[in-house]
């Protein structure tokens, strides 16, 4: 029996609702945060990173992240982003399966 507030989804989106499950049943370690690549110019006036922007110093991989309402910010190397990258990868995936999960106010409506 359904309630008042209460919605029963249809038969497409429980068929919809058991594939996500299926696809979020095969994500493996996640790792949240967004990794950036930056170049930069160096204190030595005489450098030819001043003269010539194609030449700056770089690139400087950083990875930064919200942990604890604070936000976190680490230097990597490029072996580092390598083997992390099918983390980030996981993480983006597991964040649309779950956007993916979401009624939206007009589907909840519709019903």
């Amino acid at each position: 029996m359904v309630t008042r507030g209460q919605l029963e989804p249809s038969p497409a989106e429980r068929r919809a609702q058991e594939q996500i499950a299926r696809r979020l049943a095969e994500i493996g370690l996640v790792l949240p945060g967004s990794v950036s690549s930056r170049r930069s110019r160096c204190g030595n006036p005489g450098c030819i990173c001043h003269v010539d922007e194609t030449r700056q110093h770089g690139p400087y991989l950083t990875w930064t992240r919200k942990f604890e309402n604070k936000t976190l910010t680490r230097a990597l190397s490029a072996e580092q982003i390598e083997r992390y990258q099918p983390w980030f990868d996981e993480h983006r995936r597991l964040r649309q399966l779950t956007k993916d999960l979401e009624v939206t106010p007009e589907s909840a409506q519709a019903g």
